[in-house]
C-alpha cells in the first residue's frame, strides 16, 4: 500500500504518555482533514490501546510501546506494540468486562472501546513476547478537500 505519510514513535511504557500518544497520532493525521469527531474516535481508541500496553503489557515493570501510522487520503492504519507479557488468549481478553485486574476496579472494555471507535481492530500476542493492537479507521471525503 502506498501511504502519503508514515510515523514511528518510542515511548516509555508510562500512564503519563497515553495523552501524548494520543495528541501524537491525532496530529499526524489532521493533513487529510478529518472530522472533529473521527479525530475523537481515533484518538479514544489509541488511548485505550496504549493504556492497556502500560496496564496489562507490562504489569509493575517498565517497557517500551512502538507506534507506527499510515495515512492515506481518507484511511488511517495504526499498530500499537508491547514488548511484555502476551495474552493468553485474545478471544477471551476482546470480549466485554474481561479484566485481568478486577481487584483494580478495571472496566474491561478497552478492546470493545476500541472497536467502537475504530472500523477494524485485530490483535496478534504471544505470551512472553507482547501483544500488537491493529486498527483502521477510514475519514470522511469533505468537499472542501475535492474542490
Amino acid at each position: 500500500m502506498n501511504f502519503l505519510n508514515e510515523m514511528h514513535l518510542k515511548i516509555p511504557a508510562l500512564s503519563i504518555n497515553e495523552s501524548f500518544a494520543r495528541g501524537v497520532v491525532a496530529a499526524f493525521c489532521v493533513s487529510v482533514n478529518p472530522t472533529l469527531e473521527e479525530i475523537n474516535d481515533l484518538k479514544t481508541a489509541v488511548s485505550e490501546a496504549v493504556t492497556n500496553c502500560v496496564v496489562h503489557g507490562y504489569k509493575d515493570n517498565s517497557g517500551e510501546i512502538e507506534i507506527w501510522a499510515g495515512l492515506t487520503e481518507n484511511e488511517i492504519y495504526i499498530e500499537i506494540k508491547d514488548f511484555g507479557v502476551g495474552i493468553a488468549d485474545t478471544e477471551t481478553a476482546m470480549q466485554p468486562f474481561f479484566t485481568t485486574k478486577p481487584d483494580e476496579e478495571r472496566s474491561g472494555m478497552g478492546f470493545t472501546v476500541m472497536q467502537a471507535f475504530m472500523d477494524c481492530v485485530t490483535i496478534s500476542s504471544k505470551q512472553g513476547e507482547g501483544t500488537t493492537v491493529k486498527m483502521q479507521k477510514k475519514f470522511s471525503i469533505k468537499e472542501e478537500q475535492n474542490a
